[in-house]
């Protein structure tokens, strides 16, 4: 599994100080506002509503106060019950009303937010599907899965508690301020004085203990990973057989040991800022009550504890105010590596102007024209390839490791797309056919068989899913393995495991063959589809791929001359050029390149 994202999981860059990871991503893939906005832009109404709500909630909240006030300096001194019974229902009423509006505005924002992320879920995903393959071999898949979950999800903090904690922070500390000066311009001009440099001191300490907390988990995951590494039955094995184990033993000692003192700091920086809170809090109202309490003050018990709730409620919403450069950056990182994915150009894009096949009657007549192909602008790996698959013909390709068979194969499906010349079926570049169109004609069976988590059923539906259960029978008969299916307990509904691991690589490889024989594909490329099995295995999986090649056009890439000797033609490959063509039995006679390949170990090697 990916690690989340240092954005999104309170990682390395903390609260307080923006992490250099974010601004690298922004240095790499900048993003426009209009962008982002673009985004929310169907939902103007609901942002609205919810900016209205916060206000509402934050201006009806600062009525609590001076409810208190009128209920000290009025209700209780003159035993008025009635107005007690009004102002005490005020304040029940207060704290119902901003209540009332937090889950109203939770609920708007949560679901915009949740819009907005399945919108870039769906355009992420559906784009990635765009990509040619090799963007995945050369991309981690775990950071696609992390921005493709972690971060988009990352968002919905953004989204629901970032940008909402800011409106909120903003206007509780604007309508307070302003409730307060209301309340006592002389103690709101002490306010002014007390608050900033309380606030300063506060963000100080929680810094520096948030460096210690961080230098502490660092060592931790340094001290676990020594653990996980040396006390596994591989790490163990390695230790004994290089004599290394006083060395680990000595080197977990010294971890240990810093960890010590890293506690110790954690922990004292803790207390101190515990301590140094508590002298603030009570610090801030002292001077207060001092100030009230000075000759000519002239102020009411009632007004003095109302200012001192409002001065209390004001520290918070500006602590948050501070933090708001920080989680800016944090939000345009999260955008800015969606994006980043977002405008990936595909590699192999679908034709804008598509020729119109029928599946059902391609004749399968395959032609390399003039084929050369480079890796991201690499050395040319394929160079001058000119072949011709007569339809319902078997042609074979050979050739010694790295001499590119498999990537020739993989241009017939449109799995890479050719640097010059071209690959035609029927005349019809490939290239100008619909992708979905392309799949039904080629069908492929490759070494690495791949199987959903899900019944037998399903796999075979992929192919096609309005697929009966009849013809599902049919096409496992094809590939020799319904026998085996029906002879399960749960028959077609059995579940095949993640990867198909209730099945043995030799059963895996059939139903993926009746997966393919399925969707009747009229040209069959199998990619390596027997060199992972043994001897006896192969034999049945190979009987199913002849006895499904018949009648169409198969392009066989081999590593074994029990694979070629009945294919109609059979063309080596070397260097990335076609060197010979012929017929198994020909090539061989004729003593070249396909012989000795032969006479070099009895078998063909893998590419």
């Amino acid at each position: 599994m990916a690690e989340p994202h240092p954005s999104t999981g309170g990682g390395r860059g903390g609260p307080g100080r923006i992490n250099p990871a974010d601004r690298g991503q922004l240095k790499r893939h900048p993003v426009r506002l209009r962008r982002i906005a673009a985004l929310f832009a169907p939902h103007k109404a609901t942002i609205a509503v919810v900016v209205l709500l916060i206000s509402a909630a934050s201006v009806i909240g600062l009525a609590q106060p001076f409810l208190v006030r009128a209920i000290i300096d009025r209700a209780l001194p003159e035993k008025d019950i009635g107005l007690l019974l009004w102002l005490a229902g005020g304040l029940i009423a207060v704290a119902a009303a901003t209540a009332l509006l937090g889950v109203v505005q939770t609920w708007l924002a949560t679901a915009m937010g949740q819009r907005v992320m399945h919108a870039l879920r769906t355009s992420m995903f559906t784009h990635l599907q765009r990509q040619s393959l090799g963007f995945f071999t050369r991309t981690r898949s775990g950071d696609v899965q992390s921005r493709l979950t972690h971060d988009i999800s990352g968002m919905q903090a953004v989204i629901t508690s970032t940008a909402t904690s800011v409106a909120s922070n903003l206007t509780t500390a604007v309508a307070t301020a302003i409730a307060m000066v209301a309340l006592s311009p002389r103690l709101s001009a002490l306010s002014l004085l007390v608050i900033p440099p309380a606030v300063w001191f506060s963000r100080r300490v929680a810094l520096l203990r948030r460096d210690v907390t961080s230098a502490r988990q660092a060592g931790l995951a340094g001290l676990h990973g020594q653990v996980e590494e040396g006390l596994s039955v591989s790490g163990i094995r390695l230790a004994k057989t290089l004599g290394t184990t006083g060395r680990n033993a000595g080197k977990f000692t010294d971890s240990s040991a810093r960890l010590i003192d890293l506690e110790l700091r954690s922990q004292l920086a803790g207390r101190w800022r515990m301590a140094t809170m508590t002298i603030i809090f009570a610090a801030i109202p002292a001077l207060i009550y001092l100030a009230a309490g000075l000759p000519g003050a002239g102020m009411s018990i009632g007004t003095l504890v109302a200012f001192t709730a409002l001065q209390g409620t004001i520290f918070r919403p500006v602590m948050g105010l501070l933090d708001v450069g920080v989680q800016w950056v944090t939000a345009m990182a999260l955008f800015s590596r969606i994006f980043e994915y977002l405008d990936l150009a595909p590699g192999i894009t679908a034709p804008a102007n598509p020729v119109p096949l029928d599946p059902a009657r391609v004749r399968g007549d395959v032609r390399f024209e003039g084929v050369g192909f480079a890796y991201d602008g690499g050395p040319e790996v394929l160079r001058g390839i000119d072949l011709a698959l007569p339809a319902g013909s078997t042609t074979a390709i050979v050739g010694p490791t790295g001499s590119g068979k498999s990537t020739l194969g993989s241009l017939l499906p449109r799995l890479h797309d050719a640097s010059s010349g071209r690959v035609t079926i029927d005349g019809v570049d490939v290239r100008d056919i619909a992708p979905d169109v392309l799949a039904r004609i080629v069908g492929v069976v490759s070494q690495e068989t791949y199987l959903v988590h899900a019944s037998i059923r399903d796999n075979l539906r992929l192919a096609a899913p309005e697929a009966t259960d009849a013809q599902s029978w049919d096409a496992l008969a094809a590939a020799q393995i319904a026998d085996l299916v029906a002879g399960l307990p749960d028959g077609l509904d059995t579940v095949v495991g993640a990867r198909g691991y209730r099945f043995s690589g030799g059963e895996q490889q059939r139903i993926a063959i009746a997966r393919t024989v399925l969707r009747n594909p009229r040209v069959l490329l199998l990619d390596e589809a027997t060199s992972a099995l043994d001897n006896t295995t192969e034999a049945a999986v190979q009987a199913a791929l002849d006895r499904i090649a018949v009648g169409r056009t198969t392009l066989t890439i081999a590593h074994r001359l029990s694979t070629v000797e009945a294919a109609d033609q059979l063309a080596v490959l070397s260097g990335g050029s076609i060197v010979e063509v012929g017929t198994p039995s020909s090539l061989l006679a004729a003593g070249g390149a396909y012989a000795r390949l032969v006479a070099a170990g009895g078998e063909l090697q893998t590419a």
